[in-house]
């Protein structure tokens, strides 16, 4: 069964947050919501979030997929933790999928990951970092880096990390299921 970890810290944007780990689980895919510190955590917009452990207790566990919700302050503490820096550097270098949306895609800059690469995110995020290929789509792929541009794009953004993890059929099952 395939495993994709989600990271939510203080100020994350919850909508997208919990349509990824919704979508994600409605494929069957095992997802640990995991945050940054232990007990429930205040999204960007005031929504109280409680993970389901916390990054200390599952940063030496193995995942598929790492995926970062953006949001301020959440992407400024995702950025600044050095635990999140060296995991999603550690995932690269396995071949594993790294995920970003929204302004949190300006983690992986930070990272080093995305330089030369292609990426999309909310507007300016990435504005600093003069090495990414900017896109202005809704959804970038270059190699196993996924990133989004914001909490609109969200749903669309959850089900390409069901098709990559579990195939075109599983993501048109889930996506027939949201009645869209």
């Amino acid at each position: 069964m395939k495993t994709a970890l989600v990271l939510f810290a203080d100020g994350s944007e919850e909508l997208e947050a919990v349509t990824i780990v919704n979508i994600l689980r409605r494929a069957g895919i095992t997802v640990t919501l995991a945050g940054l510190s232990a007990g429930a955590l205040r999204g960007s917009r005031g929504v109280t979030i409680v993970p389901d452990t916390t990054l200390d207790a599952v940063l030496h566990d193995s995942f598929d997929m790492i995926v970062l919700p953006g949001g301020q302050p959440g992407t400024r503490h995702l950025q600044a933790d050095a635990r999140v820096l060296k995991l999603v550097q550690q995932m690269v270098g396995l071949g594993r999928y790294v995920a970003a949306i929204c302004a949190a895609p300006s983690v992986l800059a930070s990272a080093g990951l995305l330089d030369g690469k292609r990426a999309t995110c909310f507007p300016t995020c990435l504005d600093n970092f003069p090495d990414v290929d900017l896109q202005t789509t809704a959804i970038v792929e270059d190699g196993k880096i996924i990133t989004s541009r914001g909490p609109g794009t969200a749903m669309d953004f959850a089900l390409i990390l069901v098709e990559r993890l579990a195939g075109y059929a599983k993501r048109n099952e889930v996506e027939a299921g949201l009645v869209r």
